[in-house]
């Protein structure tokens, strides 16, 4: 062999030396390769996955739970430590699925069709609507307006404002208060148009607080207006 073969040969084996050096040798207990993905969790003793710090950014988020539920869990609706929110939380621990901006939907079409229904004399609608305390109460005025032949003409302008103000659980039952903030014309006629309440012409400032009820142990999910009341 010429001398550059041996120079070679030599730098080869140098390098090889260094390499090993560096990246070290198998020896059997060399840790598994670093996995990015279970970067964000550890194995607990009890073979659960524990979330560590820093999650990534989209992972689900927990389903809130009925013992320790979310300090904004009622954003919007209650603040948080009131009555109110302590309320929606006692309902929601009995009902999972109970969703109160759907339920003050609702409420908002079931104000305004059970007041039309009252002017309108449609008892078929109240019962559906009312609880039979309420019906009995609505029906005795329909009953009256019958006797002296006079109709009630009702008529919406707005519903400003549907906003919980009390909610409860309370054995079978959840409860759920409601004030309305509205406008509407109404007037009340006698047999020959002429008018006995009301005024066609004048826009008037309702404010009306009703509770609505449901039994949570049914799976019947319709709520039923057990209470009436107004507000000034």
């Amino acid at each position: 062999m010429d001398i550059y073969t041996i120079i070679f040969l030599a730098l080869a084996v140098f390098i090889f030396l260094r390499l090993r050096n560096v990246l070290g040798q198998r020896t059997g207990n060399e840790r598994p390769p670093y996995d990015r993905a279970a970067r964000n969790v550890v194995q607990a003793q009890d073979n659960k996955v524990v979330p560590m710090p820093g999650a990534v950014i989209d992972q689900a988020p927990l389903a809130p739970t009925a013992d320790a539920p979310p300090s904004d869990r009622w954003k919007g609706l209650a603040e948080p430590g009131t009555a109110l929110a302590q309320g929606l939380d006692a309902i929601a621990a009995h009902d999972p699925s109970f969703d109160p901006r759907h339920f003050l939907s609702g409420a908002r079409s079931a104000y305004e069709m059970i007041v039309q229904a009252f002017a309108n004399g449609d008892r078929r609608a109240l019962k559906d609507l009312l609880s039979p305390e309420v019906y009995e109460s609505f029906e005795a005025v329909i009953r009256d307006r019958e006797k002296h032949e006079q109709k009630t003409e009702t008529r919406f302008v707005s519903i400003d404002k549907a906003e919980l103000v009390g909610a409860e659980a309370r054995d079978r039952s959840a409860q759920l208060t409601v004030r309305f903030v509205s406008q509407m014309v109404s007037v009340t006629r006698d047999k020959a148009g002429t008018i006995v309440d009301g005024n066609p012409d004048k826009v008037a400032d309702i404010t009306d607080v009703w509770t609505f009820a449901r039994d949570i142990t049914s799976r019947d999910p319709n709520w039923k207006l057990v209470g009436t009341g107004s507000a000034h």
